[in-house]
């Protein structure tokens, strides 16, 4: 597995970042646990999770940060992750209204280290943004949290660059602690930050001349290019198929989906590989969260930690043309 520093930070993470939600309460606790353990002994030490993770489950509230808390007390392993969490997201009940309130992040972030058995953490989040609250306070409530030393570097995600621009801009302006990384919905076949007009070559412009990293979720497309999905066949009813047949069955992800196999065919290795590397092959540092439930996806995930695509590759699978 490749690691890489995490620019603006002395994180040096595996490039193939895992994923946890549904780890908390939809699994068992030994799953969750060989899963975990699994990811190391392949080499990964990158572990994104969120304040909010599995209260849709209705089982309890910060599942997946309570387990991944024991799970760290019980290996005494703390110190060899780099460990990324999330804050902000909006309750169950109200699901279009942000929290970046500075009481509602100071809350959290406390409740994160507590649940979490965990002193600081390397990477904080904010789930989502809050248009309507200007970047000003909240840069200015991350960083009070940085200098009490709770939080050592921060991100966000579901942010347009617009938004990441202003805040870059204040914080540069008045020395306060910037984004050191974004979190978006990114994979081959789509690319949404949370604006009616996401332009992602623009955004790649702006990632690759400020450095930015970039750390999305839903990097496999739910499974879609895993060859569990064929052109004229049924979704079935496995896992996210409904999700994947809504969302990805149409011509254009279909011919992207040929050309994966395609390149994984003449590679020799899979679709998933190849569609994660894809990430992992930019001109600037991308970490793609997996979601990876099984051992054997776990593996197969983590072998594209070792696989960087030409920019003929990458231009096959975008265009079909590697000219």
């Amino acid at each position: 597995m490749r690691y890489q520093f995490i620019p603006g930070t002395d994180l040096n993470a595996s490039v193939i970042c895992m994923g946890t939600g549904g780890c908390g309460g939809g699994m068992s606790r030994e799953d969750a646990f060989r899963l975990f353990d699994l990811y190391l002994e392949l080499g990964g030490n990158f572990i994104d999770t969120a304040h909010s993770y599995d209260n849709w489950l209705g089982m309890g509230r910060s599942l997946t940060e309570t387990r991944l808390g024991e799970w760290m007390k019980e290996r005494g392993n703390r110190e060899k992750l780099v460990f990324a969490t999330k804050g902000g997201h909006p309750e169950e009940e109200t699901p279009h209204q942000a929290r970046l309130g500075r009481d509602v992040l100071h809350q959290e972030i406390d409740e994160s280290l507590q649940l979490l058995g965990t002193d600081y953490i390397d990477l904080y989040w904010l789930h989502r943004d809050e248009p309507s609250r200007p970047v000003e306070e909240i840069m200015e409530t991350l960083h009070s949290q940085v200098l009490a030393g709770k939080i050592r570097h921060i991100g966000c995600s579901h942010w347009t660059v617009e938004r990441i621009k202003k805040a870059q801009a204040y914080a540069a302006a008045n020395g306060l602690t910037p984004f050191v990384a974004n979190q978006p919905y990114w994979n081959l076949a789509g690319y949404y930050t949370g604006s009616e007009t996401d332009d992602l070559e623009a955004d790649r412009r702006y990632y690759a001349e400020t450095g930015m990293a970039v750390i999305p979720f839903s990097s496999q497309a739910n499974g879609f290019f895993s060859g569990r999905y064929a052109r004229g066949q049924a979704a079935g009813a496995q896992g996210s198929s409904a999700h994947v047949e809504r969302t990805f069955f149409n011509d254009r992800c279909f011919d992207l989906l040929d050309r994966v196999q395609q390149l994984a065919s003449e590679l020799g290795t899979t679709g998933t590989v190849i569609a994660l590397a894809y990430l992992t092959s930019q001109p600037f540092l991308v970490f793609p969260i997996i979601g990876s439930k099984t051992p054997e996806y776990m593996r197969d995930s983590c072998t594209a930690g070792d696989l960087l695509l030409t920019p003929e590759q990458l231009r096959f699978l975008e265009t079909g043309s590697s000219h």
